[in-house]
């Protein structure tokens, strides 16, 4: 199991530089990847296109970019230039985001979200892999190519949760790249469904990427308390909820967070390896002082 840092749960001021010396650190320790968040701040694939230019190595990925502002073929020449920026270490990382965000806050329609990401998986795919595409459907019309001197194909993820995403994440991704889901709905939900998708589409087995709030401490109950604190929107959102309660009816994010000594920070990574988590994504949770320091070096110990 691969293990990288989630960006923005990590450290760091907020900065380009400040990302870009926090990801050189990372991979100096010989992190595996990078994972950016894309809410409100910094553009993540705008800012990985950047890091990719002061690093060597690490991979580089988006967790991730809402599909419904961007037009697939604009985030196809977006990725293509940072794809081509770093060398071939850029992962795409998409997702539908939520209701809240897409139809409240930026007054798009959220209406037929499966839909919505079938199609757009279908203009996105063979732009990133450097084709042309001719698509005639409900919510996109497109045809054209995007052309990028230097960029390889581009890996693509999907934040899949549900049934139907978890059918076109297998069928037409690389994989999923998840959030706020624990350890038995990923046992149980995500993988099996996700793989079955994949086998019978007739594609590589898929990368399962796993976010989750992370700290090494020995006030394992005060630190829960502080998680569920930073953490309670996350537990209201109606994707996240119906994951956390697939974990637990009464579950939320603190719930879910690996919090403990090395001991049991080792048996929980231990656990997600075998359960066919690929990638463990770590958002550590700097709530007490040195919590930054401790888990990055447990994390290091386990490369």
């Amino acid at each position: 199991m691969r293990i990288g840092l989630m960006s923005g749960a990590t450290g760091g001021d907020g900065t380009i530089d400040g990302l870009v010396a926090r990801v050189q650190q990372l991979e100096a320790s010989g992190f595996d990847s990078v994972w950016m968040a894309h809410i409100f701040g910094l553009d993540a694939i705008t800012a990985l296109a950047l890091v990719g230019r002061e690093t060597s190595r690490i991979e580089l990925g988006t967790a991730v970019v809402p599909t419904y502002p961007r037009h697939p073929m604009a985030i196809a020449q977006q990725a293509l230039t940072t794809q081509a920026a770093s060398g071939g270490r850029f992962t795409l990382g998409i997702g539908l985001s939520h209701k809240l965000v897409i139809e409240d806050m930026m007054g798009l329609s959220y209406e037929k979200p499966a839909l919505h990401m079938r199609e757009y998986m279908a203009v996105l795919g063979p732009l990133l892999r450097g084709e042309p595409v001719k698509h005639e459907g409900e919510q996109y019309n497109v045809q054209g190519a995007v052309q990028v001197p230097g960029a390889k194909p581009t890996s693509v993820l999907i934040a899949a949760l549900g049934d139907r995403m978890l059918q076109i994440a297998g069928s037409t991704a690389d994989g999923t790249i998840l959030w706020m889901t624990g350890p038995k709905t990923i046992e149980t939900h995500i993988v099996p469904k996700l793989t079955a998708a994949a086998e019978k589409a007739g594609r590589p087995a898929p990368r399962v990427v796993a976010g989750f709030p992370i700290i090494l401490t020995n006030n394992p109950d005060k630190a829960r308390e502080a998680i569920g604190g930073a953490l309670t929107m996350y537990g209201q959102l109606p994707s996240y909820r119906a994951m956390l309660d697939r974990e637990g009816g009464s579950f939320g994010p603190a719930d879910i967070a690996l919090v403990g000594d090395e001991k049991e920070l080792g048996a929980s990574l231990d656990r997600l390896r075998d359960i066919g988590v690929t990638d463990f994504d770590a958002a550590i949770m700097p709530i007490e002082d040195g919590a930054d320091e401790r888990t990055l070096a447990f994390l290091e110990s386990r490369l």
